[in-house]
Protein backbone atom coordinates (compact mmCIF):
# COMPACT_ATOMS: atom_id res chain seq x y z
CA UNK A 1 0.00 0.00 0.00
CA UNK A 2 2.74 2.53 1.49
CA UNK A 3 4.67 1.45 -2.39
CA UNK A 4 1.29 2.27 -3.90
CA UNK A 5 0.97 5.71 -2.44
CA UNK A 6 3.93 6.28 -3.22
CA UNK A 7 4.40 5.86 -6.97
CA UNK A 8 0.96 8.13 -7.07
CA UNK A 9 3.20 10.67 -7.08
CA UNK A 10 6.01 12.49 -9.95
CA UNK A 11 9.30 11.79 -8.81
CA UNK A 12 10.45 14.27 -10.47
CA UNK A 13 10.54 13.79 -9.21
CA UNK A 14 32.76 24.55 -19.35
CA UNK A 15 33.40 25.74 -22.14
CA UNK A 16 33.54 28.94 -23.59
CA UNK A 17 33.55 30.96 -26.16
CA UNK A 18 34.86 34.75 -26.02
CA UNK A 19 32.12 37.00 -26.91
CA UNK A 20 30.77 40.66 -26.41
CA UNK A 21 27.81 42.62 -25.35
CA UNK A 22 26.40 45.08 -27.92
CA UNK A 23 26.00 48.62 -26.18
CA UNK A 24 22.29 49.50 -25.12
CA UNK A 25 20.77 51.89 -27.64
CA UNK A 26 17.74 52.40 -26.40
CA UNK A 27 16.35 55.04 -23.80
CA UNK A 28 14.45 52.29 -21.83
CA UNK A 29 15.27 49.29 -19.93
CA UNK A 30 12.48 46.73 -19.87
CA UNK A 31 9.96 49.94 -20.77
CA UNK A 32 11.15 51.77 -18.07
CA UNK A 33 12.30 55.37 -19.49
CA UNK A 34 16.26 55.95 -18.31
CA UNK A 35 17.79 59.11 -19.13
CA UNK A 36 21.11 59.19 -20.11
CA UNK A 37 23.03 60.13 -17.10
CA UNK A 38 21.27 57.44 -15.21
CA UNK A 39 21.99 54.91 -17.53
CA UNK A 40 25.58 56.23 -17.62
CA UNK A 41 26.52 55.98 -13.99
CA UNK A 42 23.92 53.24 -12.78
CA UNK A 43 22.95 50.71 -15.33
CA UNK A 44 25.88 48.68 -15.00
CA UNK A 45 26.42 46.47 -12.60
CA UNK A 46 23.44 47.66 -10.72
CA UNK A 47 19.65 46.60 -10.81
CA UNK A 48 16.11 48.01 -12.36
CA UNK A 49 13.36 46.91 -10.68
CA UNK A 50 9.99 47.92 -12.00
CA UNK A 51 6.72 47.46 -10.64
CA UNK A 52 3.10 48.17 -11.54
CA UNK A 53 0.19 48.75 -8.97
CA UNK A 54 -3.29 48.60 -9.38
CA UNK A 55 -5.46 48.91 -6.48
CA UNK A 56 -2.88 47.66 -4.40
CA UNK A 57 -2.18 44.44 -6.41
CA UNK A 58 1.16 43.85 -7.97
CA UNK A 59 0.29 43.63 -11.76
CA UNK A 60 4.19 42.96 -13.25
CA UNK A 61 7.24 42.82 -11.72
CA UNK A 62 10.59 43.00 -13.45
CA UNK A 63 14.24 42.79 -12.75
CA UNK A 64 17.47 42.96 -14.25
CA UNK A 65 20.92 42.83 -13.35
CA UNK A 66 23.61 42.85 -16.05
CA UNK A 67 25.85 40.19 -16.06
CA UNK A 68 28.98 41.09 -15.17
CA UNK A 69 31.70 41.03 -18.40
CA UNK A 70 35.82 41.04 -17.81
CA UNK A 71 37.10 43.46 -19.35
CA UNK A 72 40.08 42.60 -22.08
CA UNK A 73 43.42 44.78 -21.80
CA UNK A 74 43.66 47.08 -23.96
CA UNK A 75 45.46 44.77 -26.99
CA UNK A 76 42.91 42.32 -26.73
CA UNK A 77 40.27 42.18 -28.90
CA UNK A 78 37.75 40.43 -27.46
CA UNK A 79 35.77 39.84 -24.44
CA UNK A 80 34.92 36.72 -21.88
CA UNK A 81 31.51 36.65 -21.01
CA UNK A 82 29.08 34.27 -18.86
CA UNK A 83 26.51 32.24 -20.94
CA UNK A 84 22.94 33.09 -19.82
CA UNK A 85 20.49 30.79 -18.72
CA UNK A 86 16.86 31.33 -18.76
CA UNK A 87 15.00 28.48 -16.04
CA UNK A 88 11.47 28.68 -15.37
CA UNK A 89 10.21 27.90 -12.08
CA UNK A 90 13.40 28.99 -10.36
CA UNK A 91 12.11 30.03 -6.85
CA UNK A 92 11.60 26.90 -5.20
CA UNK A 93 12.68 22.82 -5.08
CA UNK A 94 14.75 21.64 -8.57
CA UNK A 95 14.38 25.01 -10.36
CA UNK A 96 16.35 26.97 -7.37
CA UNK A 97 18.62 24.16 -6.46
CA UNK A 98 20.13 24.46 -10.47
CA UNK A 99 19.99 28.17 -10.40
CA UNK A 100 21.85 27.81 -7.64
CA UNK A 101 24.73 25.81 -8.62
CA UNK A 102 25.13 27.57 -12.01
CA UNK A 103 25.14 30.87 -10.08
CA UNK A 104 27.46 29.89 -7.62
CA UNK A 105 29.67 28.80 -10.07
CA UNK A 106 30.44 32.04 -11.74
CA UNK A 107 30.69 30.97 -15.51
CA UNK A 108 26.29 31.71 -15.85
CA UNK A 109 23.97 34.59 -15.37
CA UNK A 110 20.90 32.67 -14.24
CA UNK A 111 17.12 34.49 -15.83
CA UNK A 112 15.25 33.24 -13.14
CA UNK A 113 11.52 32.85 -14.62
CA UNK A 114 8.99 32.94 -11.90
CA UNK A 115 5.54 34.12 -10.89
CA UNK A 116 6.18 35.21 -8.04
CA UNK A 117 8.48 38.07 -8.56
CA UNK A 118 9.16 38.76 -4.50
CA UNK A 119 9.46 35.16 -3.87
CA UNK A 120 12.07 34.47 -6.41
CA UNK A 121 13.78 37.35 -4.92
CA UNK A 122 13.88 36.01 -0.93
CA UNK A 123 14.85 32.49 -2.74
CA UNK A 124 18.20 33.85 -4.53
CA UNK A 125 19.36 35.77 -1.65
CA UNK A 126 18.55 32.78 0.91
CA UNK A 127 20.73 30.49 -1.47
CA UNK A 128 23.02 32.90 -1.46
CA UNK A 129 23.26 33.40 -5.06
CA UNK A 130 25.70 36.30 -5.72
CA UNK A 131 23.50 39.42 -7.45
CA UNK A 132 25.76 39.73 -10.62
CA UNK A 133 24.66 36.62 -11.70
CA UNK A 134 21.00 36.18 -11.52
CA UNK A 135 17.99 38.51 -12.64
CA UNK A 136 14.21 38.04 -12.30
CA UNK A 137 12.02 38.26 -14.75
CA UNK A 138 8.29 37.75 -13.78
CA UNK A 139 6.84 34.52 -15.94
CA UNK A 140 3.45 32.56 -15.62
CA UNK A 141 3.37 29.70 -17.79
CA UNK A 142 -1.05 29.90 -17.10
CA UNK A 143 -0.85 32.82 -18.90
CA UNK A 144 0.08 32.76 -23.28
CA UNK A 145 0.08 36.71 -22.94
CA UNK A 146 2.36 36.59 -19.74
CA UNK A 147 4.31 34.35 -21.88
CA UNK A 148 4.56 36.74 -24.61
CA UNK A 149 5.70 39.63 -22.39
CA UNK A 150 8.13 37.49 -20.75
CA UNK A 151 10.09 37.24 -23.84
CA UNK A 152 9.41 40.88 -24.99
CA UNK A 153 11.25 42.05 -21.83
CA UNK A 154 13.90 39.40 -22.15
CA UNK A 155 15.02 40.55 -25.40
CA UNK A 156 14.81 44.12 -24.16
CA UNK A 157 17.52 43.12 -21.86
CA UNK A 158 20.15 42.62 -24.72
CA UNK A 159 21.30 39.60 -23.33
CA UNK A 160 21.72 37.20 -25.86
CA UNK A 161 19.99 33.03 -24.43
CA UNK A 162 22.24 30.66 -24.44
CA UNK A 163 20.49 27.91 -22.49
CA UNK A 164 16.66 27.58 -22.11
CA UNK A 165 15.51 25.20 -18.99
CA UNK A 166 11.68 24.87 -19.03
CA UNK A 167 11.00 23.27 -15.49
CA UNK A 168 8.22 24.80 -13.86
CA UNK A 169 5.04 22.32 -13.03
CA UNK A 170 1.72 22.26 -11.28
CA UNK A 171 0.95 19.22 -9.82
CA UNK A 172 -2.69 18.69 -8.36
CA UNK A 173 -3.11 15.10 -7.07
CA UNK A 174 -5.82 15.34 -4.85
CA UNK A 175 -8.30 17.83 -7.18
CA UNK A 176 -11.62 16.48 -7.70
CA UNK A 177 -12.36 19.26 -10.13
CA UNK A 178 -9.98 20.48 -13.09
CA UNK A 179 -8.71 24.62 -13.04
CA UNK A 180 -7.87 26.27 -16.09
CA UNK A 181 -5.15 29.07 -17.59
CA UNK A 182 -6.35 32.10 -18.31
CA UNK A 183 -7.06 30.61 -22.05
CA UNK A 184 -9.34 28.08 -20.23
CA UNK A 185 -6.98 24.74 -20.78
CA UNK A 186 -6.87 22.44 -17.85
CA UNK A 187 -4.66 23.80 -15.61
CA UNK A 188 -1.59 21.27 -15.44
CA UNK A 189 -1.38 20.09 -19.29
CA UNK A 190 -1.79 24.26 -19.70
CA UNK A 191 1.23 25.07 -17.51
CA UNK A 192 3.38 22.03 -17.75
CA UNK A 193 2.94 21.88 -21.38
CA UNK A 194 1.13 24.46 -23.73
CA UNK A 195 3.22 27.48 -21.87
CA UNK A 196 6.60 25.80 -22.27
CA UNK A 197 5.46 24.63 -25.71
CA UNK A 198 5.23 28.76 -26.83
CA UNK A 199 8.23 29.99 -24.87
CA UNK A 200 9.97 27.60 -26.38
CA UNK A 201 8.99 28.91 -29.86
CA UNK A 202 9.30 31.86 -29.40
CA UNK A 203 12.97 31.40 -27.88
CA UNK A 204 13.81 29.26 -30.65
CA UNK A 205 15.41 32.37 -32.68
CA UNK A 206 17.17 33.83 -29.70
CA UNK A 207 19.15 30.27 -29.07
CA UNK A 208 19.86 30.35 -32.59
CA UNK A 209 21.62 33.86 -32.89
CA UNK A 210 24.15 32.73 -29.97
CA UNK A 211 27.45 32.05 -30.30
CA UNK A 212 27.95 30.06 -27.12
CA UNK A 213 29.93 27.03 -27.95
CA UNK A 214 26.92 24.79 -26.62
CA UNK A 215 23.25 25.85 -26.93
CA UNK A 216 20.76 24.01 -25.46
CA UNK A 217 17.00 23.45 -24.53
CA UNK A 218 16.34 20.76 -21.88
CA UNK A 219 12.50 20.15 -20.68
CA UNK A 220 12.38 18.29 -17.25
CA UNK A 221 10.66 15.21 -17.69
CA UNK A 222 9.25 12.59 -15.07
CA UNK A 223 9.81 8.87 -14.47
CA UNK A 224 6.12 8.63 -14.01
CA UNK A 225 5.06 9.33 -17.40
CA UNK A 226 7.11 6.54 -18.77
CA UNK A 227 4.79 3.44 -18.43
CA UNK A 228 7.96 1.32 -19.09
CA UNK A 229 8.86 1.94 -14.99
CA UNK A 230 7.35 0.09 -11.92
CA UNK A 231 6.64 3.94 -11.32
CA UNK A 232 5.15 4.62 -14.35
CA UNK A 233 2.77 2.02 -14.56
CA UNK A 234 1.29 2.64 -11.17
CA UNK A 235 -2.65 4.05 -11.78
CA UNK A 236 -3.82 6.28 -13.09
CA UNK A 237 -1.15 5.55 -16.05
CA UNK A 238 -0.44 8.08 -18.50
CA UNK A 239 -1.88 7.73 -21.51
CA UNK A 240 -2.50 10.80 -24.35
CA UNK A 241 -5.17 8.73 -26.24
CA UNK A 242 -5.93 9.64 -29.89
CA UNK A 243 -5.67 13.81 -28.31
CA UNK A 244 -9.48 13.82 -28.56
CA UNK A 245 -9.52 16.21 -25.76
CA UNK A 246 -6.31 18.39 -26.25
CA UNK A 247 -7.81 18.65 -30.01
CA UNK A 248 -11.21 19.85 -28.44
CA UNK A 249 -9.11 22.40 -26.16
CA UNK A 250 -9.39 20.71 -22.38
CA UNK A 251 -11.60 23.53 -21.31
CA UNK A 252 -14.39 21.24 -20.05
CA UNK A 253 -17.11 22.53 -21.72
CA UNK A 254 -16.61 21.33 -25.28
CA UNK A 255 -14.32 18.79 -24.88
CA UNK A 256 -12.90 16.43 -22.05
CA UNK A 257 -10.49 18.20 -19.66
CA UNK A 258 -7.78 16.01 -20.10
CA UNK A 259 -6.15 14.73 -22.75
CA UNK A 260 -7.17 11.35 -23.77
CA UNK A 261 -10.62 12.51 -23.83
CA UNK A 262 -11.62 10.77 -20.26
CA UNK A 263 -13.21 12.39 -17.09
CA UNK A 264 -10.83 14.60 -15.08
CA UNK A 265 -8.13 13.45 -12.35
CA UNK A 266 -5.61 15.49 -11.31
CA UNK A 267 -2.60 12.85 -10.81
CA UNK A 268 -3.09 11.83 -14.59
CA UNK A 269 -3.03 14.94 -15.75
CA UNK A 270 0.41 15.86 -14.46
CA UNK A 271 1.70 12.19 -15.70
CA UNK A 272 0.28 13.11 -19.39
CA UNK A 273 1.78 16.63 -19.63
CA UNK A 274 5.30 15.32 -18.30
CA UNK A 275 4.39 12.65 -21.76
CA UNK A 276 3.71 15.83 -23.51
CA UNK A 277 7.27 17.31 -22.46
CA UNK A 278 9.34 14.81 -23.53
CA UNK A 279 7.40 14.11 -26.80
CA UNK A 280 7.92 17.61 -27.37
CA UNK A 281 11.72 17.77 -26.94
CA UNK A 282 11.91 15.04 -29.49
CA UNK A 283 10.22 16.60 -32.23
CA UNK A 284 12.20 19.41 -31.28
CA UNK A 285 15.45 17.55 -31.88
CA UNK A 286 13.95 15.91 -35.43
CA UNK A 287 12.86 19.61 -36.42
CA UNK A 288 15.74 21.86 -35.69
CA UNK A 289 18.81 20.00 -34.33
CA UNK A 290 20.50 19.35 -37.67
CA UNK A 291 19.72 22.91 -39.42
CA UNK A 292 20.54 24.93 -35.87
CA UNK A 293 23.34 22.86 -33.85
CA UNK A 294 21.25 23.13 -30.69
CA UNK A 295 21.30 19.93 -28.30
CA UNK A 296 17.53 19.28 -26.99
CA UNK A 297 17.17 17.33 -24.21
CA UNK A 298 14.79 15.95 -21.60
CA UNK A 299 15.95 14.23 -18.36
CA UNK A 300 14.67 12.33 -14.52
CA UNK A 301 17.06 14.14 -12.15
CA UNK A 302 15.63 11.52 -9.50
CA UNK A 303 13.20 11.08 -7.09
CA UNK A 304 12.59 14.51 -5.20
CA UNK A 305 11.19 13.34 -2.32
CA UNK A 306 11.32 16.32 -0.19
CA UNK A 307 9.83 19.10 -2.52
CA UNK A 308 7.41 21.98 -3.19
CA UNK A 309 5.60 19.73 -5.94
CA UNK A 310 3.99 18.09 -3.47
CA UNK A 311 2.78 21.06 -1.51
CA UNK A 312 -0.97 20.17 -2.50
CA UNK A 313 -0.76 16.27 -1.17
CA UNK A 314 -2.49 15.13 1.76
CA UNK A 315 0.19 15.71 4.78
CA UNK A 316 0.15 11.72 5.35
CA UNK A 317 1.80 11.60 2.40
CA UNK A 318 4.62 14.62 2.64
CA UNK A 319 5.52 13.16 5.99
CA UNK A 320 5.71 9.54 4.73
CA UNK A 321 7.13 10.22 1.62
CA UNK A 322 10.63 11.55 2.51
CA UNK A 323 11.84 8.08 4.92
CA UNK A 324 9.54 5.37 2.76
CA UNK A 325 12.18 6.51 -0.37
CA UNK A 326 15.29 6.45 1.65
CA UNK A 327 14.84 3.55 3.52
CA UNK A 328 12.48 1.14 1.62
CA UNK A 329 13.15 2.29 -2.22
CA UNK A 330 16.33 3.81 -1.84
CA UNK A 331 15.59 6.23 -4.49
CA UNK A 332 15.48 9.42 -2.51
CA UNK A 333 17.92 12.17 -3.90
CA UNK A 334 17.88 15.78 -2.21
CA UNK A 335 16.91 18.89 -4.12
CA UNK A 336 20.70 19.87 -3.78
CA UNK A 337 21.76 16.59 -5.49
CA UNK A 338 18.70 16.67 -8.23
CA UNK A 339 19.86 20.56 -9.05
CA UNK A 340 24.08 19.45 -9.74
CA UNK A 341 22.27 16.76 -12.28
CA UNK A 342 20.07 19.03 -13.92
CA UNK A 343 23.51 22.00 -13.80
CA UNK A 344 24.89 19.08 -15.64
CA UNK A 345 22.79 18.80 -18.92
CA UNK A 346 22.85 22.63 -18.98
CA UNK A 347 27.02 23.29 -18.60
CA UNK A 348 28.80 19.45 -18.97
CA UNK A 349 30.79 18.99 -22.11
CA UNK A 350 30.39 15.60 -22.11
CA UNK A 351 26.11 16.04 -22.18
CA UNK A 352 26.21 17.50 -25.64
CA UNK A 353 23.81 14.97 -27.64
CA UNK A 354 20.57 16.10 -28.70
CA UNK A 355 17.73 14.00 -28.47
CA UNK A 356 18.67 12.03 -25.60
CA UNK A 357 16.45 11.62 -22.28
CA UNK A 358 18.90 12.06 -19.71
CA UNK A 359 18.67 9.52 -16.04
CA UNK A 360 21.27 8.87 -12.99
CA UNK A 361 22.52 6.15 -11.58
CA UNK A 362 23.12 4.89 -8.15
CA UNK A 363 26.41 6.53 -8.27
CA UNK A 364 25.21 9.76 -9.84
CA UNK A 365 27.01 8.80 -13.45
CA UNK A 366 24.25 10.61 -15.82
CA UNK A 367 23.09 7.89 -18.77
CA UNK A 368 21.44 7.73 -22.11
CA UNK A 369 18.07 6.32 -20.50
CA UNK A 370 15.22 4.86 -22.72
CA UNK A 371 11.17 6.65 -22.86
CA UNK A 372 7.99 4.55 -23.41
CA UNK A 373 6.22 3.74 -26.51
CA UNK A 374 3.94 6.33 -26.01
CA UNK A 375 6.42 8.78 -24.31
CA UNK A 376 8.68 8.04 -28.28
CA UNK A 377 5.94 7.48 -30.30
CA UNK A 378 7.12 10.01 -33.55
CA UNK A 379 3.71 10.25 -35.24
CA UNK A 380 1.89 11.29 -32.05
CA UNK A 381 4.69 14.18 -31.26
CA UNK A 382 4.18 15.30 -34.78
CA UNK A 383 0.42 15.20 -33.92
CA UNK A 384 0.78 16.79 -30.60
CA UNK A 385 3.10 19.61 -31.86
CA UNK A 386 0.68 20.31 -34.53
CA UNK A 387 -2.55 20.77 -32.24
CA UNK A 388 -0.35 22.62 -29.67
CA UNK A 389 0.57 25.43 -32.20
CA UNK A 390 -3.57 25.76 -32.96
CA UNK A 391 -3.90 26.30 -29.39
CA UNK A 392 -1.32 28.47 -28.75
CA UNK A 393 -1.82 30.90 -31.56
CA UNK A 394 1.33 29.91 -33.82
CA UNK A 395 -0.67 28.09 -36.44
Amino acid sequence: MALQAASLLPCSVSLYKEGKYGRFKETSFLGIPVSDHHKASQFHPLSLRTKEFRNGVIRAQTTTTSPSITRAAPEEKKTLRKGNVVITGASSGLGLATAKVLATQGDWHVIMACRDFLKAERAAKRSGMPKENYSVIHLDLASLDSVRQFVDNFRRSGWPLDVLVCNAAVYLPTAKEPTFTAEGFELSVGTNHLGHFLLSRLLLDDLKKSDYPSKRLIIVGSITGNTNTLAGNIPPKANLGDLRGLAGGLNGVNSSPMIDGGKFDGAKAYKDSKVCNMLTMQEFHRRFHEETGITFASLYPGCIAETGLFRNHIPLFRTLFPPFQKYITKGYVSEEEAGKRLAEVVSDPTLTKSGVYWSWNKNSKSFENQLSKEASDEEKARKLWEISEKLVGLA
